[in-house]
């Protein structure tokens, strides 16, 4: 008689049910202050759970609660619902000051990545200090992306996972349009193409425009 494996031996690695799992990552979620990716999710989540599939439950879920599931870029966040931002501002509103060479240099990478420094000057017209990089850098909303296969091989820049979450896209396909960058004072009259300035350091870094709408959420 052929030895036979006792049922409970595959029990061992059996996933709890899907609703224990969308408690699971519910849970992961609601704790951390920052989103996390799915792979983050499965390494924590016992062996054989669906975390695709949780999500998308947990999702729908909190369709119209005070706080939902996003998306941000490659990984998920409980965030507050966009219609209630307003009852957190007093808690969450961070009063930071870019100079209009950073905010335009953000502007460009964000819709033009990756971009490499000779790429943002000839958008702008201006040159483009290292300062001004160097605060986007530190802020963590843009990082260094592949070098470009060019003469030189400059390196570009990306913005990160980190200004998708600040602002509230899920990527970068969803920034504002035209109307919306007016509407915000991102959208000025800028020398043409090719009319070179100074450094934009020496004397517009200390221009600062009102910017409520690029820094609240």
């Amino acid at each position: 008689m052929a030895d036979s494996k006792p049922d409970d031996a595959e029990s061992l690695f059996e996933a709890p049910p899907m609703g224990e799992q969308e408690r699971m990552c519910e849970a992961i979620l609601f704790a951390s202050a920052d989103p996390v990716t799915v792979r983050e999710l499965e390494s924590r989540l016992p062996h054989g759970c669906d975390v695709a599939e949780a999500l998308v439950h947990l999702r729908k879920r909190y369709e119209g609660r005070g706080v939902r599931l996003v998306r941000v870029g490659d990984a998920w966040a409980m965030r507050t619902a966009p219609d209630l931002g307003f009852l957190m501002q007093k808690e969450t509103v961070e009063t930071r000051k870019l100079s209009r060479a950073a905010i335009e240099t953000l502007a460009i990478i964000a819709y033009h990545q990756p971009a490499t420094r000779a790429e943002i000057e000839e958008i702008r017209g201006v040159s483009v200090s290292r300062g001004t990089v160097d605060q986007l850098l530190e802020l963590e909303w843009i990082r260094f992306g592949r070098r470009r296969m060019t003469p030189g091989r400059p390196v570009t820049y990306v913005v990160t996972q980190e200004f998708l979450d600040h602002f509230g896209l899920e990527n970068a396909r969803d920034l504002p349009g035209l109307k919306e960058l007016r509407a915000a004072g991102l959208l000025d009259n800028r020398p043409p193409p090719g009319a070179m300035q100074g450094p934009d350091d020496q004397g517009e870094e200390e221009e600062v425009i009102g910017q409520s709408e690029l820094f609240e959420d």
